[in-house]
């Protein structure tokens, strides 16, 4: 479709970056300074790239387009192939989208190493979108894998007090199920001979087999998303990391283990995923209500939108595992939602923690009457957050909720309680903060937006309601490849005529049964 690699170039350009900011030299002021234009110009390209990828992305095939393929271990089977479908083009986008983003939001706020920073999140930004673009399984593990270890120095490095001990938290937690998710790949190329995806998927496994394959792929990407009960690395992390982290972390970290069960778990284990989909349900419902109801009782504003994001996701393994069409599709919306919104809440939180150092909800009141174009786009992402019609958010819980209903009544009941607790939670939270009495005489001098902050929100709040009016955009784009999805499912479960009858052939007629 385009005479040059772009995908290798998106994937490279950020490390190319990098290397340039390794070799500044000079003063500190210097060195610091040219860091961060380096990095911004470095990852505003890299979404330029990413914008132009959109832009070529033919929404009307299944196939994967801009394919690159080289051998990389030839003897063993193992080859550099990369290519986007319509389910791994916005998660590409995504990561690009809020690397520059996080760059401006870093830009005063860290102060100490602020040349290793920048080269932590450009190597960051590398190992996401060669994650979203990887067609080959070794090669999707170096880079699923590799996101642990610049996050792990962000959060261990530029984190809050407790730094250290949420920095090895997250690392141990997500090391320990990638473990197994390898185990499982050697396993498939054992089996099958190949390590590429597409080969693998055409070529299913014995369903005895499925079963343990499923679970240790499972053990991975649950700790990732992350699910209850392994998600209580997340609030930690969040709370420590600086606020860039927090928003890459939930951003876009946590859609690579819904990116997994939809590359991996569905197509490559459909009896495996069949088997296991009401005990994903009923892990889904625990981790909606129980999390929300944890929210609802948080005083540090991190803690409560790290909370939310665990029961936004449960929405979206909820509809993955119904397997329709319907739910696929608004688990991958809800992804590229939460992205976003997740994201954007979390800057938020980091524009007042920079002014006054604390996420003490009760510390803030009445933010209205002295900043109000922050109250403003902070209503936006709330809204967002709690699913109302017209923004992204409504979307993908909505159509995960319907595929819900039409597999399981008593499942759908629940998980909807879970709408009605985000409501309660956020809209506290926004009442809290924004009105009320200021009995905080530094929070009532704290300044409105800066223009560079308007610069970070003003996208995010346009892409917001853009999402949310024009769902289609993203819907028209991701429909083909979801139908391959759920084809390629459905495949997996068809089995012959005499195991599903379960009959003998008549006496005489053996010749001519089939």
């Amino acid at each position: 479709m385009i005479d040059f690699p772009i995908l290798s170039l998106m994937t490279a350009l950020p490390l190319i970056g990098a290397l340039f900011i390794f070799l500044i030299r000079g003063g500190a002021e210097t060195v610091a300074r040219n860091a961060k234009f380096t990095a911004f110009y470095t990852s505003t390209f890299t979404f330029v790239l990413s914008l132009y990828l959109l832009g070529r992305f033919d929404g009307s095939t299944a196939d994967f387009q801009f394919v690159e393929q080289a051998d990389w271990f030839p003897s063993l089977g193992i080859s550099y192939h990369m290519g986007v479908d319509g389910i791994s083009v916005f998660f590409v986008a995504l990561s690009a989208f809020l690397t520059p983003l996080c760059i401006l939001a870093s830009w005063n706020s860290i102060k100490t190493r602020v040349k290793e920073y920048m080269i932590a999140f450009l190597v960051l930004e590398t190992m996401m979108i060669g994650t979203f673009c990887a067609l080959d399984s070794m090669l999707f593990y170096v880079f699923f894998e590799g996101v642990l270890i610049p996050m792990f120095l962000i959060i261990g490095v530029w984190g809050g007090p407790r730094r250290v001990y949420s920095a090895f938290k997250f690392f141990l937690y997500t090391l320990l199920g990638s473990v197994l998710m390898l185990l499982a790949l050697l396993t498939l190329y054992v089996e099958v001979g190949t390590t590429d995806i597409q080969t693998l998927i055409e070529n299913p496994v014995a369903r005895d087999l499925q079963m343990w394959l499923w679970l240790a792929f499972f053990a991975s990407f649950a700790v990732k998303m992350p699910m209850w009960p392994v998600h209580t690395w997340l609030p930690d992390a969040h709370v420590e990391a600086p606020t860039a982290g927090s928003v890459i972390l939930a951003g876009v970290l946590l859609k690579m283990g819904g990116y997994g069960f939809l590359r991996f778990s569905l197509p490559m284990f459909p009896e495996a995923s069949l088997y296991f989909a009401d005990f994903v349900y009923w892990l889904s419902v625990v981790a909606i209500i129980y999390t929300s109801l944890v929210a609802l009782v948080q005083e540090d504003m991190k803690k409560l939108i790290a909370y939310s994001s665990v029961a936004h996701m449960g929405f979206v393994t909820l509809g993955i595992f119904t397997a329709t069409i319907e739910g696929i599709e608004g688990g991958i919306f809800q992804m590229i939602s939460h992205g976003v919104i997740s994201a954007a809440l979390f800057l938020s939180v980091g524009v007042i923690y920079d002014r006054l150092h604390t996420r003490d909800i009760a510390r803030y009141g009445g933010l209205v009457k002295n900043m109000p174009k922050y109250a403003v786009v902070f209503m936006v992402f709330m809204l967002g957050s709690v699913g109302l019609p017209g923004t992204s958010g409504f979307v993908g819980e909505f159509l995960s909720l319907l595929a819900a209903f039409s597999v399981d009544t008593t499942v759908a009941l629940f998980a909807t309680t879970g709408i009605v607790l985000g409501a309660l939670y956020m809209l506290m939270l926004y009442k809290r903060v924004m009105f009320g009495t200021q009995d905080n005489e530094d929070a009532a001098q704290m300044l409105d937006l800066s223009p560079r902050e308007v610069g970070i929100f003003v996208p995010l709040v346009l892409l917001v309601i853009f999402l949310g009016v024009f769902p289609n955009f993203v819907m028209d784009r991701i429909s083909p490849s979801v139908d391959k999805l759920h084809g390629q499912y459905m495949a997996g479960l068809q089995v012959p005529d005499m195991q599903v009858l379960n009959v003998e052939p008549a006496a005489g007629e053996g010749d001519n049964y089939e």
